[in-house]
Parts: structure tokens; C-alpha cells; sequence
């Protein structure tokens, strides 16, 4: 029988106008910490985005998202929050805020292989 990963992930969202509580998704993030596994993608269709808004900022927007890709790697340019152990960074980039990049409470899995389910659950909820 095949090992069993617990595993929490969260559906990225972008919300282009906060007041109006609208969003549409863009990304997910997945994490597993008896695995120390954490793996993000970001689908972003400009087309779509500026259906919701049309004087949204898309390269601003772009560069936040970036910065999200950042943090889940670990990498450099995401500032100190990048150097944090995987479940920190995991909790801070799930964290409540009003700002145009949100995400969904996080949801709990088992999975015998995280990368199936990451992709099964990107294609289901992003795509």
C-alpha cells in the first residue's frame, strides 16, 4: 500500500476591485510539511482580468504575483519572508488580507503522490 501525504493547499485569487468582493482565481498552492513540500503555479489571463476591471494595473499586478512565486521558493528577491522554513511561508502567503491578491482558506488532502494532486487540483480549480 502506497504511503499517504497529509497536504493543505489554497486557491490564489485575484480580487481587482476589493470593494466589490469579486474575484476569479489564478493560482494554487500546495504544502505538505512531513514532506516539506510546497509547490505554487500562477495561470493569470489578462484577457479575463480585464473583463473584471478595465484600468487595472497589469504589470503591478504581474509583479505581486511574482513575488508570491517568490516566497513559495524560498528564492532571494522574496525578501526576508522568502528565508522562513516552508509551513511560515506557507501560513504567510495563505494569511487573510484586503488586497488585490488573495487566497482561499487552506484545505486539507491525502494524497500518495503530491505532484498528481497538485496538478489534478490546478487543472479543477485554476484552469
Amino acid at each position: 500500500m502506497q504511503e499517504q501525504y497529509l497536504y493543505e493547499y489554497a486557491v490564489i485569487r485575484v480580487v481587482p476591485r476589493v470593494e466589490r468582493e469579486e474575484f476569479f482565481n489564478v493560482g494554487l498552492i500546495l504544502f505538505s510539511k512531513p514532506e516539506n513540500y510546497i509547490k505554487i503555479r500562477i495561470f493569470f489571463p489578462e484577457e479575463k482580468a480585464k473583463l473584471f476591471c478595465l484600468d487595472m494595473d497589469i504589470d503591478l499586478l504581474r509583479a505581486h504575483l511574482e513575488a508570491f512565486e517568490q516566497v513559495c521558493a524560498g528564492s532571494p528577491e522574496g525578501r526576508s519572508i522568502a528565508r522562513m522554513d516552508i509551513p511560515e511561508r506557507f501560513r504567510w502567503l495563505t494569511s487573510i488580507r484586503s488586497a488585490s491578491i488573495q487566497t482561499s482558506r487552506p484545505h486539507p488532502g491525502v494524497s500518495s503522490n503530491l505532484d498528481a494532486t497538485f496538478e489534478r487540483l490546478f487543472a479543477e480549480l485554476v484552469l
